[in-house]
């Protein structure tokens, strides 16, 4: 006979478990401290097999009921129900171990071990925390692109063009982290390409004409209004065009002054890959007496205000605003400009020679690998005739 609610309340624990069928293998079963707890009974692949479906009253008879029949449901498709939860089980694990905020957090751990430079570890974090309320809580394999171009609208209404691009990009990261560890299948960002606000281009302000550079070179080489450390950093970028960052925070034991070359670890280039310059005779000359000036020991440019770090990213265009030079007219980054525009404009030299000396980037892998290792010749020769310009600008 089927049980009642009033009939289950009723029921008492006696010095042994018992229990109560309901109809259909449901049964409660009543232990000696008064518990009630509901079991399915039911045969599988010729065994006889028990499974729990909660405790009353918290699942009450109905909703027993309700259990009983999907149970039931899934035996009459061949499916083993207690099988059937604990793979169940087993995908929730596996979707609490695959929403994009783990994946995400997964892809940065890598790049810790990796190598990367502090700063880009910092700016993944940072765009990771831009989308975390939206998507992070979310199995990867379930987003779409509509669910990424909230985050992405939210920050083009703030006009943030630039941001929403490269938020774009790390989210696409994370996806293909996630196809690669078979956590995803696609990356939906691709969806979203033409979708978002092309920012401005603001190109930093070069001097490219020749007459131009020539003057910027008598400036800094005549200039007496900033500490020797600045002065030697800035005839350097004239010297060498790096990109600022990786001479603010070179060390000395990247310099070679005996073979001449100058080798930046892959984590300070802006591809993540080694590169190894030619120093010219000047350049040379221009290492020896900065090391004279601090040291050979730590940085090449060490700040005098804080005590083993570099000199700040704003040291040397500050040095150019009181040589005189605005911001629209030249930038420390802006000598990759000049470099590149002259370098090009004497004729000496490969164009894709002088791609190579200044670490530039195409599409085609093979082809910037074949740069680095065939240019090496006319790459030192280049550094030498470019040295002895600036010497010609420096003493016109």
């Amino acid at each position: 006979m089927p049980l009642n609610d009033r009939q289950i309340r009723s029921l008492t624990g006696l010095e042994k478990p018992y229990k109560l069928a309901d109809g259909g293998g449901l049964s409660v079963r009543v232990t000696p401290n008064g518990g009630k707890q509901w079991r399915l009974a039911y045969r599988f692949g010729g065994k006889q097999k028990e499974m729990p479906l909660g405790s009353f009253p918290a699942t009450s008879l109905s909703e027993a009921r309700i259990l009983r029949t999907e149970k039931k449901g899934l035996l009459a498709k061949g499916i083993d129900p207690i099988e059937h939860e604990k793979e169940t089980e087993r995908q929730k694990k596996a979707d609490a171990a695959s929403t994009f905020n783990h994946v995400a957090e997964d892809l940065i751990a890598r790049s810790v071990k990796e190598g990367l430079a502090t700063a880009t570890l910092t700016k993944k974090r940072w765009f990771l925390s831009l989308v975390v309320a939206d998507l992070g809580h979310r199995p990867i394999k379930e987003i779409r692109a509509i669910d990424i171009l909230t985050p992405l609208r939210r920050i083009e209404d703030q006009g943030n063009y630039e941001t929403a691009r490269r938020l774009r990009a790390f989210i696409s990261q994370v996806f293909r982290y996630a196809i690669a560890t078979s956590r995803a299948e696609i990356d939906p960002t691709y969806g979203l390409r033409g979708a978002l606000i092309a920012p401005k281009v603001e190109h930093r302000a070069a001097i490219v004409d020749r007459d131009g550079f020539g003057a910027l070179i008598r400036t800094i080489w005549e200039f007496d209004g900033s500490n020797p450390s600045t002065r030697a950093g800035l005839k350097l970028m004239a010297l060498l065009y790096p990109r600022p960052g990786e001479l603010r925070l070179a060390k000395w034991d990247e310099f070679d002054l005996v073979k001449g070359t100058w080798t930046i670890p892959a984590a300070r280039t802006k591809m993540r890959r080694l590169h190894i310059k030619p120093l010219s005779k000047v350049a040379l000359e221009v290492l020896q007496q900065q090391r004279q000036y601090v040291g050979g020991d730590g940085y090449v440019f060490p700040s005098e205000l804080s005590k083993g770090k570099p000199i700040s990213e704003n040291t040397l265009n500050g040095a150019l605003r009181r040589m005189g030079f605005s911001k629209d007219e030249m930038t420390a980054h802006g000598f990759r400009a000049s470099a590149s525009s002259l370098l090009n404009e004497s004729g000496q030299f490969n164009s894709d020679a002088i791609e190579a000396e200044l670490a530039h980037v195409g599409a085609d892998q093979v082809r910037k690998a074949y740069h680095r290792a065939t240019y090496w010749d006319e790459r030192v020769k280049m550094v030498e005739w470019w040295g002895i310009e600036i010497e010609r600008f420096a003493n016109r």
